[in-house]
Parts: C-alpha cells; sequence; structure tokens
C-alpha cells in the first residue's frame, strides 16, 4: 500500500488536474462521486476518491489502513482495544479486515470480542486467567465495557457464553478498575455494561450473579440512555437512589417517567448536603433549584412539590423563590408564590430577575464578586438549554462573567463545543475568551468538542463539526493525533480536509 503521504499527495494531484480541466481527472471523479455538480468540491472529496480507487469505501478508513500498517503488532492491538472500548465499529472493521488475527494472544480482546473459543482455551491452560488484569482491567470488564455488541447483536450468545466461562472461574461481577490514574474510586463491569455500553442483556446476567447496583455511577448513568430498561433493572434488584444524583441527572432529561421512577424507589427531592460546596456545583443541587436552572417544565415542578420538596431551602446562598426569578423559570416562582414561598430578592438578583425576564436593563450592571455562589456559573448552566442564546447575550451586558471555568474547570466556550452548539459558541468566541484554557479533565477547546461529538446525549441533532471549524478558525491549532483520535468517520473527515487545506495550523 502507498504510504500515507503518497495517498494525500495523489489527492492533491488528482485536486489540481481537476482545476486544470484534465478530462482524466474528470472521468475519475465522475467514476467515484455520485453527485452531478463538480464544480465546488472540498479537499475530502478528492481524497474519497483516492479511498475509492483503493478499494476503500471512505478515506478514514483507508487512512486507517495506511497508518496501522506501519505500527507493529502490539500497537495496531492497542487501536483495537480503544476502538472496541469506545463503540468504533467502522475502526475494529477494518483491523479486523486487514489482520483476522489481530487479536489473538490478547486476552482482554478475546473477551471483549466475544471469542468464546480463544477465552475457553486460555482458561483451560490457565485459570487464574479470569482473575488477572489485562491492560490494567479485569477481563470481565474488558468484556462489560465493550459495545461491540452494538455492531454484532448476533453475538450476543457468544458474549454470555464469555460471562459466563470468567465467572465460573472466579471472575469478581464487582472488580472494577479505577477511574483514572491514581483514583480510589473504581468502574464496575455493572456501570460497564448498563451506563456505558448500553448492553442490557449483559447488565440484567450480572445484577443476576449479584452484582453490587449501587456501585455510585451505573444508577446515575442509567438516567441517560434514552429507556428506562437499566433504570427499572437496577431499581428492581436494589439499587437505592438516596444520596445519588439520579434524580437530577433524570431531571437534565426533563423525563417525568424516570423522576417518578426514583421517587417511587426511595429518592428524596432535597437529597442534598451542601456543607461543603463553596458554590455552585453543575451536578447537584436541590431538586426546585435544578428544576429552575434546567427549565423543567410544571408538570416537574409539580412531581417534586408532591414528593417533599422544600419550597424555603436555600442553596448557595439562593433561596428557590430568587433562583426560579434569576433562571427565568416562571412555572416554578408562581408555586412557589401560590405558596407563600416568597423571599424578597437582592439588589443583584433582582438584576438577574429582570434580565431573565427581557426588561430593560440600561445603565445597571452587577460586580460578580457580590453575587451567591449559586449564581457565579449562570451563563454556563444555562447555554445549552434551547432558545438561551438571547439570555446569554443579556447576561453578558450586565457583567456576568464569560469565561468563568465551573467546578469541573470547564468554560463556556468548552461547554457550547461540548454541546454541539455553533451560534452559541461563535457568540462567545466573539468574546475573546481564553482558548488555551485546559479543563479539569485535562481537556482543551479542540479535544473538548471532539468528546462531546461522540458522548454528549443530544450529539445525533448537533453539529460538532461546525463547533470545530469555528475553533480551528479562532487559531486553534490542530495536532495531528486528534484527527488519528477521531472516532467518527466524518468528523475525521473534516478535521483531515482541514489539515489538508491549513498544513501551517496542524502541530
Amino acid at each position: 500500500m502507498p504510504s500515507l503521504y503518497d495517498l494525500k499527495r495523489a489527492a492533491k494531484a488528482l485536486r489540481r488536474a481537476h482545476a486544470a480541466g484534465d478530462a482524466l481527472a474528470l472521468q475519475r471523479l465522475r467514476a467515484q462521486l455520485a453527485r452531478q455538480d463538480l464544480s465546488a468540491l472540498k479537499h475530502a472529496d478528492y481524497l474519497h476518491v483516492i479511498a475509492r480507487e483503493h478499494q476503500f469505501a471512505s478515506w478514514p478508513r483507508l487512512k486507517l489502513a495506511a497508518e496501522t500498517e506501519g505500527m507493529d503488532r502490539a500497537q495496531r492491538q492497542q487501536r483495537l482495544r480503544v476502538a472496541v472500548f469506545e463503540g468504533q465499529a467502522w475502526v475494529v472493521e477494518a483491523l479486523l479486515d486487514a489482520d483476522p488475527t489481530l487479536p489473538a494472544g490478547d486476552f482482554g480482546l478475546a473477551c471483549a470480542l466475544y471469542d468464546v473459543a480463544a477465552v475457553s482455551a486460555v482458561l483451560a491452560q490457565n485459570p487464574d486467567a479470569a482473575l488477572l488484569p489485562a491492560f490494567g482491567r479485569p477481563p470481565l470488564c474488558h468484556l462489560a465495557f465493550s459495545r461491540w455488541i452494538k455492531a454484532r447483536p448476533d453475538l450476543e450468545q457468544d458474549m454470555m457464553a464469555v460471562a459466563q466461562r470468567l465467572v465460573a472461574q472466579g471472575a469478581d461481577v464487582d472488580a472494577g478498575f479505577p477511574a483514572h490514574e491514581g483514583s480510589d474510586h473504581r468502574l464496575s463491569p455493572l456501570y460497564g455494561a448498563i451506563g456505558h455500553a448500553d448492553n442490557m442483556v449483559l447488565g440484567r446476567w450480572l445484577l443476576e450473579q449479584g452484582a453490587t447496583p449501587n456501585d455510585n455511577e451505573s444508577l446515575y448513568h442509567a438516567t441517560e440512555l434514552g429507556h428506562h430498561e437499566g433504570l427499572r433493572l437496577l431499581l428492581a434488584h436494589g439499587a437505592d437512589p438516596k444520596g445519588t444524583n439520579a434524580l437530577l441527572r433524570a431531571m437534565d432529561f426533563h423525563d417525568h417517567r424516570a423522576v417518578r421512577l426514583l421517587l417511587d424507589h426511595g429518592a428524596r427531592a432535597d437529597d442534598f448536603d451542601d456543607t461543603e460546596i463553596g458554590g455552585e456545583a453543575p451536578w447537584t443541587a436541590p431538586a426546585l433549584h435544578q428544576a429552575a436552572r434546567r427549565g423543567c417544565d410544571a408538570r416537574m415542578v409539580d412531581l417534586l412539590l408532591e414528593a417533599g420538596a422544600d419550597p424555603q431551602r436555600v442553596y448557595g446562598g439562593a433561596s428557590a423563590y430568587a433562583y426560579a426569578r434569576v433562571f427565568g423559570h416562571g412555572p416554578l416562582a408562581a408555586a412557589l408564590e401560590a405558596r407563600g414561598a416568597v423571599s424578597p430578592l437582592t439588589r443583584e438578583e433582582a438584576l438577574l430577575a429582570d434580565v431573565a425576564e427581557g426588561r430593560d436593563t440600561a445603565g445597571r450592571y452587577l460586580d460578580p464578586e457580590r453575587l451567591a455562589p449559586a449564581y457565579r456559573d449562570i451563563l454556563r448552566t444555562i447555554l445549552h438549554l434551547p432558545d438561551r442564546l438571547p439570555h446569554v447575550r443579556r447576561l453578558v451586558s450586565v457583567g456576568v462573567e464569560y469565561d468563568r471555568p465551573d467546578t469541573e474547570g470547564l468554560t463556556p466556550v468548552q461547554v457550547a463545543g461540548w454541546e454541539g452548539l455553533p451560534d452559541v459558541m461563535a457568540y462567545v468566541l466573539s468574546l475573546k475568551p481564553d482558548l488555551t484554557h485546559v479543563n479539569g479533565y485535562g481537556g482543551t477547546l479542540l479535544s473538548t468538542i471532539l468528546h462531546g461529538s461522540e458522548n454528549a446525549p443530544d450529539r445525533e441533532t448537533r453539529d460538532h463539526i461546525g463547533c470545530l471549524r469555528l475553533a480551528l478558525r479562532a487559531g486553534v491549532a490542530l495536532p495531528q493525533r486528534m484527527i488519528d483520535a477521531a472516532g467518527r468517520e466524518d468528523v475525521a473527515a473534516f478535521l483531515e480536509d482541514w489539515a489538508v487545506a491549513h498544513p501551517g495550523h496542524v502541530v
């Protein structure tokens, strides 16, 4: 196979020939591109033609083949591990097509790819292999965190056979691995199956084998799946929502059914201890405050009040009523007024309430240092909600900080990028935020957008490529490793196209 350099050079040559009106170039383009108008092609189109001419379905697949051809076996196996874990099915398929024997000798990969024969052979020779970590994770975790089942549901029986063999040899259904280097918090196989891989068949089986449902991860992430099967499974097997953020996370998605399920199983609307929190935390708050900042509807407010939510609760220096007014939540404010739970607003709260309600605030400004802690991250808190850009603009106009990191180190521009909201991101970029900021997860603006393109709950309807384009146009450098790490084919193609068109931006 030609080198990656030669393949890219061939695409550039095709582009130049087309621009010069070369008949052969035009013929090649027509043979590979399903379109009539060839007058406004992007560089990605020429790369696609090169890929098709080399019998590959897309440029990212050809690029992957060229890159991995230069890797040794261990490097290719590591790339395969990442792809299985992240659910990059096209990468898995491409690597296995190129070398079907690639998983051989790697017990973790055998588990993750549901290779019953390979797993059985290893356990027959060494039963302790079921207990020994492989590349930092117990074999059962390689199985549970694998998203291969989404691409190959036909392998369900093989997947279950691998699980049964591992547990039969003593694998602990609760044995996890550190959430990150140096962390004492461990991610369990149950969380891998239900929360990470959305694998309900394996999740149910793990619970039936005695997996602990209260692992500080599974219940919370079960609210993010877009269905209630995982939530019902966990609750049926004794998951206790008290003391968790599962209720608040369900409210993030305005999921009345999930909220009702959690309340019926013991969740408490005010199960929140803020004694150690100096300000608003993005994932925790009393339920009424959460309803205000997430824009939950009147039905949700009624659910919470009926469940005993305290209308007089104060959070981060803000009463529930003041919080509702500041976040522009009319139904909650009205419900509290009806119950006599009205509190006077401070000068700052009155100004923020006028901003939220669209009143004239000309000539009025606030000092961010005088804001109650609960309001300091208001911009980051609301910018992802529908139709909130006008509200965001008004907040900035009265002096709200537009580049303040939240408790996780995420800045508003990074949150807009992760959410895939180019209109919001473009506005925040116009304010000249710090584009070099590194958040609490070690992420830059670009890597945060990439992570969102693969993990944001609404990624299917958002425009992460638009956000990447904005960041790159703003002068953010493009590391080559990010092009290589892109899990979505369309994102990888866009970044490759940008790199070719702007070689000086690639580092």
